[in-house]
């Protein structure tokens, strides 16, 4: 290559933490480090990646927060599990930054999870989640009041979150259950200012969920996917016709 050749060549902009980032995913998807291994000592593991200690520790920081590796006091710095709830979890931060006008494109992402997570529970859902889901609908029986006014509404949504997480959770994909964990906070408020200002919204909710159920319990995956869209468009709509803050 000629002087002038050099100067033209492109110049990378990959810092030397990112090479520490890219280098121990690597180790990682090729099988040199295997969750719970641990890392090689910080001066060894500096010289084999030919970077400075201090771009070391600032890579191993950032997969730190990704939930990649953690360090243990004392101890050294180890792969984590990588289980797909700890690797998805940074995604609910960015998904509490979203404005309030996203909310409704949130939920739209969340309806298609969630009809998804329905049909696959139907066929893999246990005796036991079952039980567990019937239980805490019957549990909301018991908190609807008279009239919206005397109903409790902060317990019915915990009921709520409840209800969804065992369906996610019964469709035995743990990065399907992670996803949906992560976009369900953002869209809390809106549930809830439905609950409070839709007039039989809750009583509504309430006769879908048990429509859901026995969907679930008759095993049924495509009538369970329609009953969870159905359920989760009306939310959906909500938002798009009513002003919600963040």
């Amino acid at each position: 290559m000629t002087a002038t050749d050099e100067a033209n060549a492109p110049v990378s902009t990959r810092s030397q933490t990112d090479v520490v980032i890219d280098s121990v995913k690597t180790m990682i998807t090729t099988g040199a480090l295997l969750p719970g291994s641990r890392l090689p000592i910080e001066k060894d593991l500096a010289a084999s990646l030919s970077v400075s200690r201090g771009s070391l520790r600032e890579g191993v920081r950032a997969l730190a927060m990704m939930g990649v590796l953690e360090t243990r006091q004392g101890d050294g710095t180890y792969v984590t599990s990588l289980d797909p709830n700890l690797l998805l979890a940074p995604m609910g931060f960015m998904v509490d930054l979203q404005t309030p006008a996203n909310s409704g494109h949130l939920q739209s992402v969340r309806r298609v999870l969630e009809s998804e997570a329905a049909a696959r529970a139907a066929t893999r859902i246990t005796d036991e989640q079952l039980a567990e889901a019937t239980a805490v609908l019957e549990g909301v029986e018991a908190l609807l009041g008279d009239d919206d006014a005397t109903t409790d509404h902060d317990a019915i949504m915990e009921a709520d979150i409840a209800f969804h997480r065992i369906i996610a959770t019964a469709s035995g994909n743990p990065a399907l259950d992670a996803l949906i964990e992560a976009l369900a906070s953002r869209t809390l408020r809106a549930r809830m200012w439905r609950a409070i200002s839709d007039r039989g919204a809750t009583r509504e909710t309430q006769h879908e969920h048990r429509s859901i159920l026995a969907e679930l319990r008759a095993h049924d995956a495509d009538r369970a996917r329609i009953r969870m869209s159905n359920h989760l468009l009306g939310v959906e709509e909500f938002i798009d016709t009513h002003e919600i803050e963040g």
